[in-house]
């Protein structure tokens, strides 16, 4: 499929439940990235988000120092900070120093924020907030790479800032900006040469649009003198996977309602609904490619169909959902697990060359492991006649 293994991981918005408790939950995604790490899953992202109910981290930083202390290998990144909120020499504190209590197992994604609303309770202008993520993350980067920096800009003033912190990784943390419909976040990715993080992949106007935002990055990035690797791009789908496909839709009527509703709620006016009224949703979802209900091979067939839309890309995130209950979610991960990441990462390729060896020679094989057999029973006949003739 790629040139080099593909990884894989979970982006935790997170999507909870208004009923639930969110004590729990917020512990269940701490231990979800605990279950990653144990799998061998690659990378678990968390969200920053301030209203609504749902989405109920307010700081993504928080996460991933708790995260840090539980986990032992996995990497954790901001998926995403909404720059237009935060002063940028903050963010690059908080990132500086992120970095070091992990040792460089943070990764840091940007975005310009999400909710209407978490903007409207801070007086921001929502048509300023990309110009804003844009303005926010030039300083950033530069902060981050050692740079001080004089700024007097539209929103925000900077005088000879720096970090407080050197960075733990050099020339600076992984750095990641979200995607999804609009060629801005391919912009900025070219501009800067960092990675790119689709968090929409599997929608139908996002899907249409991998491979055209792939390419204004790299036309940016050739513009910029900047190169795009297609080992920092990241894309992002719903699924749940259980043994059959039957008991996959058993699973999700625990609460894909209850998250069909909130999308619909927050998807931007005139946009298609993920399921068209009527419809049954996973009929929907796996009719339009938007997610998986099924088994593995489902799982299998949809990573195919992206790399077929996008070519080349790094990492594929499972968007965490609670349309499971706990139970059947964490089997779904262990199935991912088991049978689809060796799939793309050749993990079986030895496995299988000897497994293919002994079918196509296994009646030689036998036959001489027979008569090895016979020849050892023989030496131990002529032993007992031997040590008979003795006594």
């Amino acid at each position: 499929m790629t040139a080099f293994p593909l990884r894989h991981g979970a982006f935790i918005a997170p999507f909870h439940a208004i009923e639930d408790s969110p004590t729990i939950a917020l512990r269940r995604d701490l231990e979800l990235a605990v279950l990653l790490d144990q799998l061998g899953y690659h990378e678990v992202w968390y969200g920053e988000h301030h209203s609504l109910g749902f989405e109920i981290i307010s700081s993504p930083e928080l996460m991933i120092a708790a995260a840090i202390e539980m986990t032992k290998r996995i990497r954790i990144g901001t998926g995403v900070i909404s720059l237009s909120y935060h002063n940028p020499l903050m963010v690059a504190n908080r990132i500086t120093q992120l970095d070091h209590m992990a040792m460089g197992r943070a990764m840091f994604g940007f975005g310009p924020g999400m909710l209407p609303t978490d903007a409207n309770m801070m007086g921001i202008d929502s048509l300023k907030q990309r110009d804003m993520m844009a303005e926010s993350l030039d300083a950033i980067i530069k902060l981050v790479r050692g740079e001080t920096v004089t700024s007097k800009g539209a929103w925000f003033t900077l005088n000879n800032a720096r970090v407080h912190l050197f960075p733990y990784s050099q020339p600076s943390p992984e750095l990641v900006v979200a995607s999804a419909v609009t060629p801005s976040g391919g912009m900025i990715a070219g501009k800067y040469g960092i990675g790119m993080l689709c968090v929409a992949a599997t929608q139908e106007g996002s899907y249409a649009k991998l491979g055209t935002n792939w390419e204004v990055a790299k036309r940016v990035a050739a513009d910029s003198n900047q190169t795009m690797r297609p080992e920092a791009l990241r894309l992002v789908g719903p699924m749940h996977i259980a043994e059959t496909r039957e008991q996959a839709r058993q699973n999700v009527r625990f609460g894909v309602e209850k998250w069909l509703t909130y999308m619909g709620l927050v998807r931007p006016l005139g946009a298609k609904p993920i399921v068209p009224p009527g419809e049954d949703p996973v009929d929907a979802m796996m009719r339009t490619g938007y997610a998986v209900v099924g088994t593995p091979d489902d799982a299998i067939v949809q990573l195919e169909r992206l790399s077929k839309q996008q070519g080349q890309f790094g990492a594929f995130l499972h968007l965490a959902t609670d349309w499971a209950n706990w139970e059947a979610t964490k089997q779904s991960y262990e199935l991912y697990a088991r049978f689809v990441v060796p799939r793309f990462n050749n993990t079986n390729r030895f496995r299988e060359a000897s497994y293919e060896e002994l079918q196509a020679n296994s009646v030689d094989l036998m036959a001489a492991r027979q008569a090895g057999d016979s020849v050892a029973f023989a030496k131990w006949e002529e032993k007992k006649k031997e040590m008979a003739e003795k006594s």
